[in-house]
């Protein structure tokens, strides 16, 4: 029914930028709340930024706090994550997702796209 689709990962050096996008299919999210996961190899996933559906709430990570900016466009049915000032720790693969209520689990989820940030 919902489709996610992350694109914009890839390899950078430690200080460079990079910026995913995520595409939703299938129906309007936007009435959902949008967030960037990550999952680095032996670690478990962890939430990087999340956003209202008004765009008007966000959260991030003390570790990307600064360096990293969630938006969305909910006239494009997108939710982006501008990151910089990369740092190897942040090498992992990253998802976004979408859920519908703040007492709501994510109900939909992309299949990732894998950042890698080198020294």
């Amino acid at each position: 029914q919902v489709q996610l689709v992350e694109s914009g990962g890839g390899l950078v050096q430690a200080g460079g930028s990079l910026r995913l996008s995520c595409a939703a299919s299938g129906r309007p999210l936007s009435t959902y709340a949008m967030g960037w996961f990550r999952q680095a190899p032996g670690k478990e996933r962890e939430l990087v930024a999340r956003i209202s559906w008004s765009g008007a709430s966000t959260f991030y990570a003390d570790s990307v706090k600064g360096r990293f900016t969630i938006s969305r466009d909910n006239a494009k049915n997108s939710a982006y994550l501008q990151m910089n000032s990369l740092k190897p720790e942040d090498t992992a693969v990253y998802y976004c997702a979408a859920k519908a209520s703040v007492g709501s689990a994510y109900d939909y989820w992309g299949q990732g796209t894998q950042v890698t940030v080198t020294s």
